[in-house]
């Protein structure tokens, strides 16, 4: 027994926070604990238009086959009504919680297709998984076979895993096995609302063999019948649908406040919120900032990251409290790969296991390392984690899983995770998907996560997703849950996030070239058909009876409204918000940065509105201005400048009053108030659009404003002003005089203002009583009337067919650029791009037949061809060498000229965005690869993680076989020497070593 284990057991510290055992868990062993509830299961049936189900069962001919499988253990509800329906030959839709066990559903369908000697087709989202499921099939079934991107074993098997990409690719291709296929199982169906991939899954549904059937495995989804109800109109055949909540293993929430020293339960095993628990937890929160940071290379790190040792962190404490409970193997899921390879750092000073377990992993590690050079074996691994010193860390019971690991090593941590030889798993979330492999405990280091857009808190999908992984079946009396919380959260948020709902299934459906293209090739292809079929339009249509509903309700409650001298107000009230826009357009050309910078010192005065917008709340007369003084101004930088008006990339530090909400437990806000209210003086941070106008003059303030005093002086200073100029207002900066505004459309927005501010004048109904209200009224009206116009509009679009002009665009972009004829028959530029799924299939057909490819070497044409295939963005990516650089720029001319014809056929597209996703930042490494260099030595040319660049170079593997077919296709024959030259060069060492699970 290990040294900290030894002194656990022998003292174990009573935390009166943290799970204790029950005194008939220590003694009755590995068995659930009842639950109140018994376990059900909802069962549905979706039928197609006219057809008509059995009233009663079909009559007894005597020849009823034998279960095609029993299974040692007793089914559980939801697991034998979905077998009933295999049985009756109807497809069915499973849909339940991770570890529930969907995949007996699985097997029962393999088994009963080989029984009736069938093909069955089984897909996964993922190469990993397929790999997974075909070594797990093949234990169970011999006749398998394997199809991904990569590999292809026994594709004549009776039972074919495959990942739902190479189905859909056969589909497309006619292949004879597709008459051959009685069922197919979709694994993970619930991918289908993924933003990039989830049309493959839509695809692949409605171009299926008719005469199959289907078995859909899914996490649970709340509208699992409108996903059937589609399944059965686009087959016309029943689909099933077995819904539970059941898990097998209930779970406990807990929440660890950073800095904190204890656990609270904030839901129990029953589901119960626990309101009390969770606001204790957020007063026992130590808030980051008071020298509680720690920069960690080059970023601030705070809370669970923070201390002055390893032992100090937060993590140490809490790994040391679950395995002091021996609540291990716990998964530690973070949202970034450095933080997970940090943080199994900190766990240096701690060792789980026996020395037994020491030489277990030791001869797994270096049975799965033997197929690696030794040069691979001495490989740096990332920042922190190296093939030489990952060993030590995993014979403590300590694992790292990310995708920038080497897939050997992530393989192994996985075989040895299976085997319960690692206690602590530091994760992504990419580790709850897939293979069932459950823990006792579930940790979130974190509960916000990057989306590529901002930070944000994880949804109620994301944490049934991953809190999923906690409990394992049969052995676990209850899994257990801790958020680790490092800033204030609202109960609000807490409660949707543990006790919210899973996702809906909504589709991601979106048109692509390559869909287009093999449509048109196919024998019995039809775009239109496709869409006609399409979850989106089934989604669409679905929605329409709710958006009439919708547009009665509101035509009623503006009808409703009756307004005196309504259309003498109309006219003013349009008068008004030309106003308010003309005023906007003068602000905008006044604040742009050459002009307002100069003016931004501190000290100068500044009229700011009261709301972040620059908008007031609701329709006003008047403004909601106040008064504050510039502090500072910078520039700052963020995702989606370029698409921005200049003075949206600065903001101005302004003294002003705020009021703070300071409630216990409440969201921290702040409220811009005028200076005569109650509030606190605050220096705050506030973008250009924000300022209303500069005053001409200027205070002296403080140098020091940290101290309320002095910022509370200041205000009163700004009062002081205020107070002397009340009769005319405080002096402003004038525009053309004093900021020296030129323009010629500052000008024209200037006598534009002065005409319509005349028009005012002269109209009657200015003085009407309480004119205020009443356009208050009629500006709620015209809201009413904009809401119903919208509705109508999205009303319009669902009765017709979705992504009709876009289809009609993208053809038009094909006809222009030579890959169909005007009869929409597939030219030689159509063929090749039919065979390209995996990279930008126009840009590459183009430069194919622009001669880019033709007159560069074999390590040329590698080089370029990572450019469509590497999609992380690096900040110091190595610049490519001058001849690299310049295919680089010709790349970049061709993806110029694709995106610039899209746009002019009126394909939504931005030209820069589109050429910028082609990034130049692995070139050399690549191009060293095809040389012959070994692994190690490329990476000392890039930064990447080593996972990250070998699914790069195994996906462009993919493009370049891609290219093969597409050049074979053409008679290409010079083109297709190449492309497979290219092949054989990268196709080798570590980059292409075999799957464990193979």
């Amino acid at each position: 027994m290990s040294s900290l284990k030894r002194k656990i057991v022998e003292n174990p510290n009573s935390d009166p926070h943290f799970p204790q055992k029950t005194k008939r868990e220590e003694e009755s062993g590995p068995v659930p604990i009842p639950i109140d509830e018994p376990v059900t299961c909802l069962h549905d049936v979706s039928y197609p238009d006219g057809y008509v189900p059995f009233r009663t069962s079909p009559p007894d001919t005597g020849d009823k086959k034998a279960p095609a499988r029993e299974f040692p253990f007793e089914l559980d509800p939801f697991q034998s009504e979905a077998i009933k329906c295999l049985d009756n030959g109807e497809s069915v839709m499973v849909s339940a919680h991770t570890s529930a066990g969907k995949t007996v559903v699985a097997l029962y369908a393999i088994s009963m297709s080989l029984r009736d000697q069938q093909r069955v087709i089984y897909t996964s989202p993922i190469k990993a998984l397929s790999n997974q499921k075909y070594r797990e099939f093949k234990e169970e079934f011999s006749d398998v076979g394997l199809m991904t991107g990569d590999v292809t074993i026994e594709p004549n098997a009776s039972c074919l895993v495959m990942t739902t990409e190479i189905w859909r690719s056969m589909q497309y291709k006619g292949s004879e096995l597709m008459r051959e296929v009685a069922w197919i199982i979709f694994d993970e169906v619930h991918y289908m609302r993924d933003r990039e991939r989830g049309v493959v899954w839509e695809e692949s549904i409605v171009m299926a063999p008719k005469n199959s059937r289907f078995v859909f495995l899914s996490a649970t989804v709340p509208n699992a019948k409108e996903f059937a109800d589609w399944v059965a109109k686009v087959h016309h055949q029943p689909c099933h649908i077995v819904y539970t909540d059941y898990r097998p293993t209930p779970l406990q929430h807990y929440i660890f406040p950073s800095g904190g020293d204890g656990l609270y339960l904030v839901v129990d095993e029953k589901g119960k919120f626990r309101e009390e628990s969770f606001q204790k937890a957020l007063n026992a929160l130590v808030p980051a900032g008071n020298g509680d940071k720690k920069k960690e290379n080059g970023k601030w790190q705070k809370g669970l990251l923070a201390g002055r040792s390893t032992e100090d962190s937060d993590i140490f404490k809490m790994v040391k409290m679950i395995i002091q409970r021996q609540y291990d193997p716990v998964i530690l899921f973070s949202f970034s790969k450095r933080e997970c390879e940090f943080l199994a750092m900190q766990m240096a000073k701690m060792d789980l296991n026996e020395d037994d377990e020491k030489v277990n992993i030791e001869t797994i590690f270096w049975s799965a390392m033997d197929m690696l050079s030794d040069d691979d074996k001495k490989l740096p691994q990332a920042r922190y984690i190296h093939v030489s010193n990952m060993l030590p860390l995993l014979k403590r019971g300590i694992g790292v899983h990310h995708s920038g690991l080497l897939p050997i090593l992530k393989e192994v941590i996985e075989i040895l995770f299976q085997e319960g030889l690692i206690k602590c798993l530091f994760a992504t979330e990419t580790f709850s998907i897939g293979l069932n492999m459950p823990a006792k405990t579930v940790v979130f280091t974190n509960v916000r996560k990057f989306d590529g857009d901002k930070f944000r808190w994880i949804t109620s999908g994301e944490y049934i997703q991953m809190s999923g992984r906690a409990g394992r079946r049969g052995i676990d009396h209850r899994g257990i849950c801790i958020l680790m919380v490092d800033e204030k959260m609202e109960p609000s948020t807490a409660k949707m996030m543990v006790k919210g709902s899973a996702d809906c299934l909504n589709s991601a459906f979106h048109l692509s070239y390559n869909m287009l293209l093999n449509q048109m090739r196919c024998e019995d292809g039809d775009p239109e058909k496709l869409l006609r079929y399409s979850f989106y339009q089934f989604q669409a249509d679905c929605a329409l009876p709710d958006l009439q509903k919708q547009a009665r309700k509101l035509e009623l409650e503006r009808d409703s409204i009756i307004i005196e001298e309504e259309e003498s107000l109309k006219v003013y009230y349009n008068l008004l918000q030309q106003h308010k826009s003309l005023k906007n357009d003068v602000r905008d050309i006044v604040f742009s940065p050459k002009y307002c910078l100069p003016f931004l010192q501190p000290g100068r005065l500044v009229r700011i509105h009261c709301t972040s917008d620059g908008n007031t709340p609701s329709f006003s007369i008047e403004e909601h201005v106040t008064w504050g003084v510039i502090i500072n101004f910078e520039r700052v930088k963020s995702p989606g400048e370029d698409r921005r008006p200049e003075y949206a990339n600065y903001t101005v530090d302004v003294l002003t009053r705020c009021e703070i909400n300071k409630e216990v437990g409440a969201k921290k806000s702040m409220k811009i108030v005028p200076l005569n209210e109650h509030g606190d003086p605050v220096v705050v941070s506030l973008p250009l659009s924000q300022i209303d106008s500069l005053s001409s003059i200027r205070l002296i303030i403080p140098k020091n404003l940290l101290h309320l005093e002095a910022r509370e002086n200041t205000l009163k200073k700004i009062a002081e002003v205020h107070s002397r100029f009340s009769k005319d207002g405080i002096p402003l900066l004038d525009p053309e005089e004093d900021m020296k505004v030129q323009s010629s459309s500052y000008k024209k927005a200037v006598r534009r203002l002065e005409a319509l501010e005349s028009l005012f004048e002269k109209h009657d109904i200015r003085n009407s009583p309480f004119i205020k209200q009443k356009l208050k009224v009629l500006h709620d009206k015209q809201e009413l009337t904009a809401r119903i116009k919208s509705i109508k509009k999205a009303m319009q679009s669902s009765t017709r067919l979705a992504f009709k002009d876009e289809l009609k665009a993208r053809k038009h972009v094909l006809r222009r650029l030579g890959y169909i004829t005007s009869e929409d028959v597939v030219q030689l530029k159509g063929k090749v791009a039919c065979e390209i799924s995996t990279a930008d299939e126009l840009t590459i057909t183009e430069l194919m037949f622009g001669g880019a490819l033709k007159d560069v070497n074999v390590e040329e044409i590698v080089a370029l061809l990572s450019c469509f295939v590497w999609q992380e963005k690096l900040q110091d990516a190595q610049k490519p060498r001058e001849e690299l650089g310049l295919l680089f720029s010709q790349l970049q001319e061709t993806a110029r000229r694709v995106a610039t014809v899209q746009l002019e056929c009126k394909v939504q597209i931005d030209v820069e965005n589109f050429i910028n996703s082609f990034r130049p930042d692995i070139m050399e490494a690549v191009y060293a690869w095809a040389k012959g260099s070994k692994f190690f030595e490329i990476m000392e040319i890039t930064q990447v993680f080593e996972g990250s660049l070998i699914r790069a170079i195994r996906r462009l593997e993919e493009v370049l076989q891609q290219l093969i077919v597409a050049s074979k296709s053409i008679g290409e024959t010079q083109m297709e020497d190449k492309f497979e030259e290219a092949v054989a060069k990268i196709k080798r060492d570590i980059v292409f070593a075999a799957s464990l699970y193979l």
